[in-house]
């Protein structure tokens, strides 16, 4: 039985090999097919690291409050008028607030930081001692700046990793004097090395500053938060509270609608189901069709290949081969053409999942892999099987007689 398949196997890949580009046309569905699964899960375990770890920098158990929502439906015009948010409801919330573990004012706006011959244009931040509790990074090295820092507004900075490393190098920054919009600051601390948020900037290259000094310095520029953290398993309850006291320090009324949004990472969760659903359901949809194309195109190939080799058929039943062993070989050839045409859909999909980890790390799931070669061999069995019977029916005295 061995014996037969390795023969079989030796006669298929013969075949398979004396006709290259035709074989290699007839395995393009299944190429594309494999490539595309195998691309799709490779896509979607680097979107779901990069968003995990996303989610954690921005802490699940953080509400974000600000004048706008991270995503909604209204138009621009219902929330234009909106009052900003301001440096006085900090001491507010905390006042009032009994699930309040931490409240920061986080300010934003653009830059350019220079280090003697050095520039470079980023993000920088001022908020207060509490904002090392509303995000997941530790300091690296040094420290963060103190209330007293903050109140008297130094002109003291925590820069992230990639400014250190564009800046610094291998040196050590702590001490070190940075120009932020030509204002000399003092590094004080370097951030954690963090990497890239979803995979599209890095949340590395950034500036903190006291509030004080950036309040002092910057007032009339940027945008202005809140980040508050909760207890993790108290989070409805401090949204319902937080919500009750913004609108209280707002001065809303019972019936009027809120004039404040509170973010959470929910509202991206929701955001990237829907688009792996997409991702999910794109890849899907093109393996499948992919898939039915190849097979139809091995079918097409089979009863060729079977046309073509008639009086090989009637010489091969002649000196004893059996209806099951003309079957058996006719399979074998459309299940070689698959196998191949499947490992070379994921060899394609290894180099082009290269590529993919360079946005972020993903790796090309190895049970995705297998479960493309078995769809591929199932796909070979499914369009060989009825020009094999066919074949395995032939007469072998008309098959002689085929010219």
């Amino acid at each position: 039985m061995i014996l037969l398949f390795l023969e079989n196997f030796k006669i298929s890949l013969s075949a398979v090999f004396a006709n290259k580009t035709r074989s290699i046309l007839t395995a393009l569905g299944i190429i594309i097919g494999v490539l595309s699964v195998t691309l799709m899960g490779t896509l979607i375990s680097g979107l779901d690291r990069s968003f995990e770890s996303s989610m954690s920098w921005l802490g699940k158990d953080i509400l974000y409050v600000s004048r706008y929502e991270w995503f909604s439906d209204m138009d621009w015009w219902e929330v234009r008028n909106r009052p900003q948010m301001v440096p006085e409801y900090v001491d507010k919330i905390r006042e009032r607030s009994h699930y309040a573990m931490a409240v920061a004012p986080v300010m934003q706006r653009g830059a350019s930081l220079s280090y003697k011959d050095k520039e470079t244009r980023t993000e920088i931040f001022g908020t207060n001692e509490d904002y090392m509790e509303t995000i997941s990074t530790n300091i690296a090295s040094g420290r963060f700046f103190t209330n007293n820092e903050d109140r008297s507004g130094s002109r003291v900075t925590v820069i992230g990793d990639g400014i250190k490393e564009a800046f610094f190098g291998d040196q050590d920054p702590i001490g070190q004097y940075i120009k932020i919009d030509e204002m000399k600051f003092r590094v004080i601390g370097v951030l954690e090395k963090q990497g890239k948020f979803l995979g599209l900037f890095s949340v590395d290259k950034q500036a903190i500053l006291p509030f004080g000094a950036y309040k002092r310095i910057f007032s009339r520029r940027g945008w202005m938060r809140l980040s508050v953290k909760v207890p993790p398993d108290k989070l409805q309850e401090g949204l319902d509270e937080i919500t009750s006291v913004m609108r209280h320090i707002r001065g809303l009324r019972p019936n009027e609608k809120n004039d404040f949004a509170i973010n959470q990472t929910k509202a991206f969760e929701k955001q990237y189901t829907a688009l792996k659903l997409a991702i999910g359901g794109t890849g899907i949809f093109i393996t499948l069709l992919s898939l039915v194309v190849g097979g139809i195109g091995i079918m097409n190939i089979m009863f060729v290949s079977v046309k073509e080799r008639t009086r090989e058929i009637g010489v091969r039943k002649a000196i004893g081969a059996t209806s099951g062993m003309i079957m058996g070989q006719f399979l074998m050839e459309a299940v070689t053409i698959c196998l191949i045409a499947g490992l070379i859909g994921i060899l394609l999909a290894y180099v082009f999942s290269f590529f993919i980890n360079k946005i972020f790390p993903s790796t090309l799931p190895f049970g995705l892999s297998m479960v493309a070669m078995l769809v591929s061999m199932i796909v070979g069995i499914i369009s060989g099987f009825i020009p094999s019977y066919r074949a395995a029916k032939l007469d072998p005295i008309d098959s002689l007689r085929y010219e």
